[in-house]
């Protein structure tokens, strides 16, 4: 028996690992595009692009490597049924339920490394994005400025020009700043001036000995002429702004105790994770049984379709919490609990043949 355990996890171990590798492949490509449509934006520098995507990759893992556990399992389970392996296997006693014992020899560790990145790294890679890019936006250069350009404000608010800049893009001279509002216009310039960033991190540029116009846009001539020795523009935030008081900063033991009902969901958003791998691991043995000319994606589909409901009500169920649909103490364990339930159900059900009913 030991080594028909060090065989099938073998098995499992390798489909597991081919199956991450590809869903890793396709999911770098999506963290790629994004990283790369925020360097764009001017919201990430240029140089922390390798970074940034490392640490969104983390943020991503405990999505990936459930997924991978569930398909490897069923592809590996499913190429011993395809050989007829299965039932040489059962023939000398070895039903699904002696599985249990390979398949958590592999699918634990895994299921581990879900909960460490789900309760700590991805917390923390979140973290520490948010702080990279906050302690980047300190730079004009990261917020997309160009000497000797006209560059759009985020949201559509305006356009800047920066005649000169220094080299670490704190400093600028000859700088001129149009901004719109509802029925109102301004015309901001300014001879120097340098990029500020308060405990929030809202940015503010602090002008020196300038002028500022402003008026209606509808043709009048209501205008007003003001000469400043200093004056602070509050640039619009980034989407990405960093608070370290939001729960999403937070780590899990700080989440505890944090009386807030966004806290309660993201404690809850970190928590289900292991247990929907665990489940989905249960779910991939009863789902990978098939004959030898069956049909070899079926059931992979089928598979796929149970990850996407479990964690779409995951993210539902989280949002739920956080405007007080479902109460705190609840959670998301409406979610996990049942779904372990019934996984475990189908997996021990597994093979196992009704008695016949006697005919009279």
């Amino acid at each position: 028996m030991l080594k028909l355990d060090r065989y099938l996890s073998g098995e499992f171990a390798q489909a597991i690992f081919a199956t991450l590798v590809v869903l890793l492949i396709v999911s770098v490509g999506g963290a790629f595009t994004d990283v790369l449509e925020d360097i764009a934006k001017g919201k990430v520098p240029a140089g922390m692009m390798l970074i940034q995507l490392g640490l969104v990759l983390i943020k991503w893992l405990p999505l990936i490597l459930p997924l991978a556990l569930m398909l490897g399992l069923m592809l590996g389970i499913g190429r011993l049924y395809r050989d007829s392996e299965m039932p040489v296997i059962s023939s000398i006693g070895v039903g699904p339920r002696r599985l249990l014992k390979p398949l958590l020899l592999v699918a634990g560790p895994i299921i581990l490394l879900v909960g460490a990145c789900s309760l700590w790294l991805g917390p923390w890679a979140d973290r520490a994005s948010r702080q990279m890019i906050n302690e980047a936006n300190r730079s004009l250069v990261v917020a997309g400025l160009e000497p000797g350009a006209f560059t759009g404000l985020p949201g559509d608010n305006g356009v800047i020009y920066v005649g000169a800049m220094s080299d670490d893009g704190t400093r600028f001279e000859r700088i001129f700043i149009y901004r719109h509002k509802p029925g109102r216009q301004d015309v901001t310039t300014s001879k120097s001036g340098r990029l500020t960033v308060d405990a929030n991190g809202d940015r503010y540029l602090t002008l020196d000995d300038g002028f500022e116009v402003e008026g209606p846009v509808d043709g009048s001539l209501n205008f007003r002429l003001m000469r400043y020795v200093s004056n602070d523009v509050l640039l619009p935030a980034s989407e990405n702004r960093y608070d370290p008081k939001s729960p999403e900063m937070l780590n899990t033991l700080q989440l505890i105790g944090d009386p807030r009902r966004e806290a309660a969901a993201q404690l809850h958003y970190r928590i289900a994770p292991p247990l929907l791998a665990l489940a989905f691991a249960l779910l991939a043995v009863p789902l990978a049984r098939s004959t030898p000319r069956q049909a070899r994606y079926g059931t992979m589909l089928i598979g796929f379709l149970a990850f996407l409901i479990g964690n779409n009500f995951m993210m539902m169920g989280t949002g739920w919490i956080e405007d007080g649909k479902t109460p705190a103490a609840l959670g998301l364990w409406w979610l996990t609990l049942p779904m372990l339930a019934v996984t475990s159900w189908m997996y021990f059900r597994d093979g196992r043949v009704g008695r016949r009913r006697a005919i009279v």
